[in-house]
């Protein structure tokens, strides 16, 4: 599905990730910069100059970033890009395929299928167009793993006369701590899923005390050992310059029909009903289609004395709950009616995770249930002389699977970088203050961070793609928080009209240049109104320079 991206990496651009390849290509090649350049990797101020980003805050990904830092100097950072979602995408089936084949059965025809399904799900691919920290989830199946043998060596420990295993607390420690280097967020919903998968496994208030008490020291030394390695950057994310703190989101669940639709990356979206319901094209977290849930639903009832199918089961419907968001929305329309996320979505750090993204936690629980019922059609082949039943499964399974297949990820071919910057003849005009793209780089717009990875990080930039703080109460806020000048080049590239231009204007454009710091203003097209707004607003005409317009306003402001 990324093959034509692997094709031409550094030309290719990914349709439906709208500005994250670029963020994402972004990030790898900061982290690469700093580290050679030797500066700190929590913060920066190369995008919303002054202020700057607390990069800890945002999707760093330096647990990948880090180690592949050699790549992204060699090859660039689009090939990072693609590498992490490839090696995401296999690292997470294939993680999923050891957990599944050495804790759940002994068929590896069954647990390859429940590994495939984890690696290659609607969700995965979805999140494959344009979040690493969302595809690369091969370490969760091994806490996962670590955690259950912990428990098992804990609950038989008293019985041989052994200790706890140190080895097995510092293994869970480290495998924590390289998680949050990769992506907290994944791994909150994983705990949670497992916290309840869990519950319902042990199912007695005995057996849970019995578990808790068990392992509640090696547990505790395991999370001494993260904190350690972790403390500094967690800080950093939660109190640094530039952190933020969550107080609600917009419509970010699922509607109800999702579930039952197929991803528009999928083979089945040819087939699928309804009108489209999706948040976005990169979060189509819960498209599991309509004949999987039908199977999972009647394997879960054939099943039911197996207490990990039950604890499997739990998992789906709670969390497929919880991904419905606050209110319940039908069709594509929101309906007043409160829905269990409600009550704990005020609650820090859950207030944190696009409720959306919960469904992800129920695509090892189903692939759990399909394995498990591929194990006993196995064995029913092998035992039985009805084979009627096992050769009936599969062509269920196929035809609940088949749908689901991945399609081929669209790409364009991206706009060449101005020889402006890919020239470097940026440099001449930044003295120690920033570049001002006309208007200003946003969240909706962040190409000129590209130009800025191809200008080698010569120059900082004013506004971008990031999340920080807005106002006293340092309330989220995706990019710059806006200053009038800037709204104003917005609304003109907006209406393609050119305002009346007032000494009021004016003073306010030479107020919110010195803000910036501003050493030169950069028009990348050929907009009429944003040239002739910007020379009234600035009090001079504009220059022509490698492929650009550009307002040297270093004199203007002072600097």
């Amino acid at each position: 599905m990324l093959s034509r991206l692997w094709l031409r990496p550094r030309d290719s651009y990914l349709i439906k990730s709208d500005q994250d390849q670029t963020l994402f290509e972004w990030l790898f090649a900061l982290t690469a910069h700093n580290i050679t350049h030797f500066e700190g990797i929590f913060s920066t101020s190369l995008e919303n100059y002054p202020d700057g980003v607390n990069l800890m805050a945002n999707t760093l990904t330096y647990g990948f970033g880090i180690p592949f830092t050699p790549v992204t100097l060699l090859f660039g950072p689009a090939v990072t890009f693609v590498s992490a979602l490839t090696l995401g995408l296999s690292g997470t089936a294939f993680a999923w395929y050891l957990v599944f084949s050495r804790e759940l059965v002994t068929s590896q025809f069954a647990a390859a299928l429940g590994g495939l399904f984890c690696g290659f799900a609607p969700a995965m691919i979805s999140h494959g167009n344009a979040h690493p920290n969302f595809v690369v989830l091969a370490v969760l199946p091994f806490i996962a793993m670590r955690i259950i043998k912990m428990a098992r060596h804990a609950n038989d420990a008293p019985e041989l006369g052994t200790a706890p295993r140190p080895r097995d607390s510092i293994v869970l420690g480290l495998l924590v701590a390289l998680q949050i280097s990769l992506g907290e967020e994944p791994l909150l919903i994983f705990a949670l899923a497992f916290a309840v998968f869990a519950l319902i496994y042990l199912g007695t208030r005995r057996a849970i005390l019995r578990t808790l008490r068990a392992i509640a020291r090696p547990i505790l030394l395991a999370a001494l050992i993260t904190l350690t390695l972790t403390a500094i950057p967690l800080w950093w994310q939660f109190f640094g310059p530039q952190s933020y703190r969550f107080i609600g989101r917009g419509r970010v669940g699922n509607d109800i029909l999702a579930p039952f639709q197929f991803s528009s990356q999928s083979v089945g979206s040819m087939i699928s009903f309804g009108p489209d319901v999706s948040i976005n094209p990169t979060e189509h977290n819960s498209y599991f289609g309509w004949p999987l849930l039908l199977l999972v639903a009647v394997t879960a009832w054939f099943l039911r004395r197996e207490r990990v199918v039950r604890a499997a089961l739990t998992v789906i419907v709670v969390f497929t709950v919880l991904s419905l968001g606050v209110v319940l929305s039908f069709g594509g329309k929101l309906h007043m009616v409160p829905m269990p996320w409600l009550i704990f979505g005020w609650v820090s750090p859950l207030n944190g995770i696009i409720e959306s993204r919960f469904t992800m936690a129920a695509v090892p629980a189903i692939a759990i249930i399909l394995t498990l019922g591929t194990q006993r059609a196995i064995e029913q082949w092998r035992t039985s002389t009805t084979r009627w039943r096992p050769v009936a499964w599969f062509g269920v399974l196929a035809f609940a699977l088949l749908p689901l297949a991945p399609t081929m990820l669209p790409v364009v071919k991206r706009t060449p970088t101005p020889a402006f910057f890919a020239d470097g003849t940026v440099r001449q005009y930044v003295s120690h203050g920033s570049v001002m793209i006309v208007p200003p780089s946003t969240a909706v717009d962040a190409v000129a961070l590209r130009w800025q990875v191809d200008a080698d990080f010569s120059f900082p930039l004013v506004g971008g793609y990031f999340v920080g703080p807005s106002g006293a109460d340092k309330a989220v806020h995706y990019g710059a928080v806006a200053r009038p000048t800037g709204n104003l080049l917005t609304l003109v590239r907006m209406f393609n009209t050119v305002p009346v231009i007032d000494q009021a204007l004016r003073d306010q454009a030479i107020s919110d240049l010195r803000y910036w710091h501003a050493d030169v203003l950069v028009l990348p097209t050929d907009s009429d109104v944003l040239h002739r707004t910007v020379d009234q607003l600035v009090g001079f005409p504009a220059e022509r320079v490698d492929g650009v317009w550009l307002w040297d306003v270093r004199g203007l402001v002072g600097r």
